[in-house]
């Protein structure tokens, strides 16, 4: 039986041995596990607003996204999505025309209160569709949006109705400044109250 000792003490340090690199090779590929997280670089925030009773498209963006919350590494894009919360600064627009920015930060937003910057909480409902907490003017309202994600894509829709954060003082004050420039061929002056808003993101997978 002596014989027979060194062979099971090996074997016995062999299994115990086999166990531990079993259990830190779990370890290693649990902590390389892939998931999605939000790049506000690779995001990009889109809006169209309107002007004259002909509807002409007036398109922008904001060119700064911050995300106050990114949460941990997401098993799906829309998960990655859900509950994220978010600000823009209102200095961060930018339509391609300097004059008219300025008009549109001193008139428009300048004429609401606190509004420095937007914020807002995304709510993921189904595959489609889901809504945006937005807080603009201090009022706080839900945006309901549509969107597809595609793999790492995530595109995002939504038709703002500003009425509904009370800026109809701010589009008075934008469309008076603007006259002229909003006023069609029926002489009538108008800007709306409805925004498009169109938002692309392109999610980290690592």
């Amino acid at each position: 039986m002596k014989k027979h000792l060194p062979i099971l003490l090996l074997l016995t340090l062999t299994f115990v041995i086999s166990c531990k690199n079993k259990n830190t090779e779990k370890k290693e590929v649990n902590a390389k596990e892939k998931g999605y997280t939000i790049e506000p670089k690779t995001t990009t925030v889109n809006w169209t607003a309107y002007k004259t009773t002909s509807k002409i498209p007036v398109k922008g963006q904001f060119t700064t996204l911050n995300i106050e919350e990114n949460k941990a590494k997401a098993k799906t894009a829309l998960e990655a999505l859900n509950n994220i919360k978010f600000s823009i600064p209102v200095s961060s627009l930018f339509t391609k025309d300097t004059i008219r920015d300025e008009k549109l930060k001193k008139f428009f937003f300048g004429s609401m209160l606190n509004t420095e910057s937007i914020s807002g909480t995304i709510h993921i409902k189904n595959e489609t569709s889901g809504t945006v907490d937005i807080v603009m003017n201090e009022i706080s309202q839900a945006l309901p949006i549509t969107f597809v994600a595609s793999d790492q894509m995530v595109t995002i829709e939504a038709i703002m109705d500003l009425d509904n954060w009370q800026a109809q003082a701010a589009i008075a004050a934008l469309n008076t400044v603007c006259k002229e420039l909003h006023t069609g061929e029926d002489g009538i002056s108008k800007t709306w109250s409805e925004v498009k808003i169109e938002v692309a993101t392109y999610l980290k997978y690592e």
